[in-house]
Order: structure tokens, then C-alpha cells, then sequence
């Protein structure tokens, strides 16, 4: 079994922002009534990443007013995160199912049930209306800061407006389900929505959290949301010096349960040569399909048939 992880990070408690101003439990809204952009902010898509929480409940606790336009803030998978445990912490990623898989018309209208799916339903109306939507989030296994930048090179742009992290994502969608930022108008390259998905980091690192927050400041900068000034005095990280894309060109989907890596889990570390084994899965071997492969968000925390066990991608050259 995988050592967990050392849980640096406290769960604030969140229980004072239930009530909320829109009728949907943990989610506030309001209208600077000046023109500007509809944003929205989600933290706990899954129960377990924590650093969202705390970020939006800084917030949340500085009284924090949009400048311009209309802000949405939404604590996701509240049912989930009541059963944060920081000694088995995985178990509260979710309750069911994941609640980022779930974002298409046909889960969203169609006649399953789940506990995710009926948060996804109530809280579809808001990521429907905002033009600009941030989900923070974190990785089960220790990796400098991505930015998932969903499929489509708009949102890397976007991204690049930010100023971080150094590494923006775009992959092929994932496998098990459509995410919040692929939603609607997020989806289509002709749209002028804009989402950002940051993990932040491990879990429970420390530093997660500082990130967390520091992307929260830098986007309702760039939303136009923040004034300069209160920007600044809030800022806890430099910007990236230097931003690569890298784009994922497959998922390494598990078989099955028979599932372990022939290199090291190390996110973004890279495979020279093409070819080269990475994982066992059963009887089929997992093997580096071009020279530099990076491998994105490689785990076996949860391991079973279907699921994601790392993304092979490369850089685009500079």
C-alpha cells in the first residue's frame, strides 16, 4: 500500500457559508451592478482537495465584493467533504461517483441518480450562466502546479493572460465523463467563454494551498473582478517566468486490477525513447508511444478497471 501522504493542510470548517443567497446550499452570488463579465469559482469538485476550501473561505471571510460584473462562488461536493478524514482521506473524493464526469446534457437530463448528480443539477444553472469559470483542485501524488486547460487552445491563452503555472495542459477530454469546464460554450472553440481547471498540487501539501489561493487573486484580477491594488497586497507567489503547453495525446485507462508502473510515478517526468515500457497491466504492456514522453498525473491510488492511471503527452516545442 502507497505511504499516505503527510496532511499539512487543515479543513476549515465551511458550515457558516450554507445558507448561501441563491437558494442552492454553499453557493453565494453577487451583482457589482457595473457591467462586466459573469464569474464563477468553484472549490471541492472532490471532498478530498482541500485547498480550494480554504482559498474560497479566505475569501469568503474578507468580505471579498466583485468590482465589476457578477461572482459566483460554490463549495462543489459538500457531501463529500463532511467526510473528510485526514486519517483516510481518499475515501471523501466523492460519495458515488465523481462529480467531474457528469457535465454532459445527457447525465445532467437524463434519469440516473446519484448523490453528485444531483449536486451537479442544482449547481448546472450557475456554471451555465458564467462566462468565466475557475475549479480549483489538487493531485492525489506530489507534482509541481497545471494548469488543465480542457481541450481547446483558448483556454492555454487564457491561461497565458494569468501569468501561471508553468505548465499549461491540454488533453483529449477524459475517458469516464465530460468535466465542468467542458460544458456548453467552455466546449466550443467559437464560444467566448473561458475555463480554467489549476491543480494545485498534492492533496495536503502546504503549498497547495498557497497556489490555490494565489490563482484565486490572479483570476479575479484578470476577470476584472480585484481592483490592482487589493491584487497585490494579496499576491503570495511570482509569476511563472516561462509557460510550456503540453498536450496529452492518450490515456492510459487500466484493464485491469492487475495494474503497476515500470518507472517511477513522478508527474512530468519524461521517457526519452520511444518504446520504452511504463506499465504492466495484466498480460499488455503500456510502452512510451514517442521519444519524451511526459507523463501526466501518473497514481495508483485509485486503481480499478476503467480508470485513469496516467496521461502520456509531449511538449509543443518553443
Amino acid at each position: 500500500m502507497t505511504e499516505l501522504p503527510p496532511i499539512e493542510l487543515t479543513a476549515p470548517d465551511i458550515h457558516g457559508w450554507q445558507a448561501g443567497n441563491t437558494g442552492v446550499d454553499y453557493v453565494h452570488h453577487w451583482d457589482s451592478g457595473r457591467p462586466g463579465p459573469r464569474v464563477m469559482v468553484q472549490a471541492l469538485t472532490h471532498g478530498n482537495e482541500i485547498c480550494g476550501a480554504i482559498a474560497l473561505d479566505r475569501l469568503m471571510q474578507q468580505g471579498f465584493r466583485p468590482a465589476c460584473g457578477q461572482l459566483t462562488l460554490a463549495f462543489g461536493n459538500v457531501q463529500a467533504y463532511a467526510r473528510f478524514d485526514p486519517a483516510n482521506p481518499h475515501p471523501s473524493r466523492c460519495v458515488e461517483e465523481d462529480l467531474n464526469r457528469v457535465w454532459s446534457d445527457a447525465e445532467l437530463f437524463g434519469p440516473r441518480d446519484s448523490a453528485e448528480l444531483r449536486r451537479a443539477r442544482a449547481l448546472r444553472p450557475f456554471v451555465d450562466a458564467a462566462d468565466l469559470l475557475l475549479d480549483i483542485h489538487s493531485m492525489t501524488d506530489g507534482c509541481e502546479p497545471l494548469m488543465v486547460c480542457g481541450t481547446l487552445d483558448k483556454h492555454a491563452a487564457y491561461a497565458r493572460e494569468l501569468g501561471v503555472p508553468r505548465v499549461l495542459l491540454i488533453d483529449t477530454g477524459h475517458p469516464s465523463g465530460l468535466r465542468m469546464v467542458e460544458r456548453g460554450g467552455f466546449g466550443d472553440p467559437g464560444s467566448p467563454k473561458r475555463a480554467l481547471l489549476i491543480e494545485c498540487g498534492q492533496h495536503w501539501a502546504r503549498s497547495s494551498a498557497d497556489v490555490a489561493w494565489d490563482t484565486l487573486v490572479r483570476f479575479l484580477r484578470l476577470s476584472g473582478m480585484a481592483d490592482e491594488g487589493w491584487v497585490r497586497e494579496r499576491l503570495v507567489l511570482p509569476p511563472s517566468d516561462r509557460q510550456r503547453v503540453l498536450r496529452v495525446t492518450e490515456a492510459v485507462v487500466a484493464r485491469s486490477s492487475d495494474f503497476h508502473f515500470l518507472v517511477p510515478m513522478v508527474g512530468l517526468s519524461v521517457i526519452a525513447q520511444a518504446g520504452t515500457p511504463i506499465a504492466q497491466d495484466g498480460d499488455h504492456v503500456w510502452r512510451a508511444p514517442y521519444d519524451h514522453t511526459v507523463l501526466v498525473m501518473p497514481g495508483i491510488a485509485h486503481l480499478k478497471p476503467g480508470n485513469t492511471m496516467v496521461r502520456l503527452g509531449r511538449y509543443d516545442p518553443d
